[in-house]
């Protein structure tokens, strides 16, 4: 079906305050505002893993419906394990040394979590309102002495990251292998599956409406 020669693509929400998941999104070319959620990210009780992903992404997205109306509004989680339990954002030096110490040789699994709204009609019931989609990637890490691990933490400073390594910088030195469907989940937004959902929504990428963030 031919594009209309006027057509102008939804304006899309990025429910995230990540600069990364808004790094990835630009690269699409469409127009987009990103806006910080506001949930309890607190994992629940016997939750699974992608179970608290998924959970969380779409309260982030459903989270921002009141304010953006007759938008798409996307959320994204990620939830990091090694040996099934969850491994989180090491918020300072210290603790993300002893992540990778634990880590170091050995396989971590990320769940990433996808969610689309389509809150351009608000009462609708359709099952492509709300699109879930759970990604899952496995990496395996190099085995490095504690003074590289040292050393790599003080030049990249990646204590904002599950796992305490930017794949997409100078952390993808201390990774051996990465095992995806989709090599941008690592990095937290899951762009194959996100075009499916919004090429399910109507959404065109080689249109003259497509432009830089707003």
């Amino acid at each position: 079906m031919p594009i209309p020669e006027n057509y102008q693509n939804p304006l899309i929400i990025l429910a995230s305050s990540s600069p990364y998941r808004a790094e990835l999104l630009a690269r699409l070319q469409l127009p987009f505002q990103a806006a910080a959620p506001d949930i309890n990210e607190t994992p629940l009780a016997n939750e699974a893993p992608e179970q608290t992903a998924l959970r969380l992404a779409q309260q982030k997205a459903l989270s921002l419906s009141t304010q953006f109306p007759d938008t798409i509004i996307i959320g994204s989680d990620q939830v990091a394990t090694l040996d099934g339990l969850q491994i989180g954002k090491p918020g300072n030096h210290k603790n993300a040394l002893t992540q990778l110490q634990l880590m170091r040789g050995r396989e971590v699994i990320f769940h990433t979590a996808l969610c689309v709204l389509d809150n351009r009609n608000a009462s609708s019931t359709d099952s492509l309102r709300l699109q879930s989609h759970n990604c899952q990637t496995r990496v395996q890490f190099r085995d490095l002495s504690d003074a590289e691990l040292d050393a790599y933490l003080r030049i990249e400073q990646p204590y904002d990251c599950a796992g305490s390594a930017k794949n997409e910088g100078l952390g993808i030195a201390i990774i051996a292998a990465i095992h995806s469907t989709d090599p941008t989940s690592l990095t937290g937004l899951p762009l194959i599956s996100l075009c499916d959902m919004l090429r399910q929504l109507g959404v065109q990428f080689f249109t003259s409406s497509t432009q830089h963030s707003l």
